[in-house]
């Protein structure tokens, strides 16, 4: 039995090498059809894994309060001075009057424009608190952040985004020296890492880029600058009056965190007439972003599937197209005593043999999809430069994951595929009356 296996194989692999090129262009198929499910479930894991990273970067046990401008016919009703957002006395009711939260990070950003003696460069203030760096992921590259004495004294203290300090500061230390913002100067105490920007989580969560920020303690914030702010317009003028941009509450357990939300949802709208405020739950958005992949995924795999049926149905062309021009021997051995077991048998192999070198190349492929996309990426970033710094940072930074179960399922696909598509060309071929398949020409 053993030793007509064996036969078996060998014929099967001298009558497709005797046709180099039709072979060559089958196992194509499948290799497209198996390095297509791959590379798509990589694709597919790598960007749900980057959205997910995002997520849980803003802390899972995080709720944040966003402030968001009105619609347009609330500014225009408000007579050129237009107050909203979320307060501090939004703030402190939130603090005093919730037991999960543990801590709140009020956070105040505005555009300004910093310079230090002929450099300049605009960005955004930020005022905060020490625990602002750490919420954020931020880093110190040289001197100290924020401390609880800055914003108790309200100190005319400040920190620099990496790239802020490398524009102002290009050829000395800036530790010790004063920038300056609008009519007041500030002494550097710190300088930050470099800081990939976030992507925009949510409707009231906009993407953040900390590369040109200045982070100055939020008391120091209230007390300089205030709340009111004058845009000027071609020579009208609007005012807004804003007190925080942001709080982000810590609470105190996971299990909490949606009860919370609903809480600080139902405060905040007995207190505000308009929508002017956000609340983000990363937590919400964690877990609608693990659904989402799984959804995703599932997506992916069945347009890759479609490339193996089309591999699985260019097996069964050339197999049909085989047993036509091999209908003389398919008699001959039928006259030698071959059973139709033996003829089935023989043209099933031949199509595992497609199935499975197509299969295995097919796995080095899609093994290869990772080193591939950075090849390429680097490529067009090379030629159309323009064209990949208008992506999303989360498309410019994703990586490829390997699905670990994507290489059987794809392998196994391939060559349940290739015996489904190659069984009625042999059952076909094994069908054939062995005195008309000797008079074939």
């Amino acid at each position: 039995m053993l030793l007509r296996w064996l036969r078996t194989w060998q014929v099967g692999l001298k009558s497709l090498s005797l046709h180099p090129l039709r072979s060559l262009l089958t196992v194509l198929g499948i290799f497209i059809g198996v390095s297509s499910v791959i590379w798509l479930l990589a694709i597919g894991e790598g960007i749900s894994l980057e959205a997910q990273r995002q997520i849980e970067g803003l802390g899972a046990n995080n709720v944040i309060v966003r402030t968001i401008k009105p619609p347009t016919e609330v500014t225009e009703a408000t007579m050129g001075i237009l107050p909203y957002g979320v307060t501090r006395d939004d703030f402190s009711r939130l603090t005093e009057t919730l037991p999960t939260v543990t801590r709140a990070l009020p956070i105040r950003e505005l555009p300004r424009r910093f310079s230090y003696g002929g450099r300049r460069v605009d960005g955004r203030l930020v005022g905060c608190t020490p625990e602002y760096a750490e919420v954020t992921q931020l880093r110190v590259e040289r001197g100290r952040f924020l401390s609880d004495a800055d914003l108790h004294d309200k100190q005319n203290f400040c920190v620099l985004a990496h790239e802020t300090g490398r524009r102002l500061f290009p050829f000395e230390d800036p530790i010790g020296r004063s920038i300056r913002i609008e009519q007041t100067y500030y002494i550097v105490v710190g300088v930050m890492k470099h800081r990939d920007p976030s992507s925009g989580i949510g409707g009231s969560l906009a993407g953040q880029d900390y590369s040109h920020d200045v982070y100055i303690p939020i008391s120091t914030l209230w007390s300089r600058i205030g709340d009111f702010i004058i845009t000027r317009r071609s020579g009208s003028f609007q005012g807004e009056i804003v007190e925080l941009s942001q709080i982000t509450l810590r609470i105190d357990s996971v299990d909490h965190v949606m009860e919370t939300s609903d809480v600080i949802k139902d405060t905040l709208a007995r207190y505000h007439r308009h929508q002017d405020y956000g609340v983000t739950v990363p937590l919400e958005l964690l877990e609608q972003a693990r659904t989402t992949r799984m959804m995703f995924m599932v997506f992916m795999g069945l347009i890759a599937a479609v490339s193996l049926v089309v591999g699985g149905i260019g097996i069964m062309n050339i197999m049909l197209a085989t047993v036509t021009e091999r209908t003389r021997e398919i008699g001959i051995r039928r006259a030698l005593g071959a059973k139709r077991s033996d003829i089935v048998r023989q043209f099933l192999v031949e199509t595992i043999l497609l199935s499975v070198v197509g299969g295995l190349t097919g796995v080095l492929g899609g093994l290869a999809c990772r080193p591939v996309i950075n090849q390429l990426r680097e490529g067009i970033a090379r030629v159309m430069p323009e064209a990949i710094n208008q992506l999303p940072p989360v498309i410019k930074a994703v990586q490829p994951v390997i699905v670990p179960e994507s290489i059987p399922l794809a392998f196994g696909i391939s060559v349940t595929i290739g015996i489904i598509f190659g069984l009625y060309p042999a059952m076909r071929a094994a069908a054939m009356d062995p005195i008309e398949a000797l008079r074939h020409e």
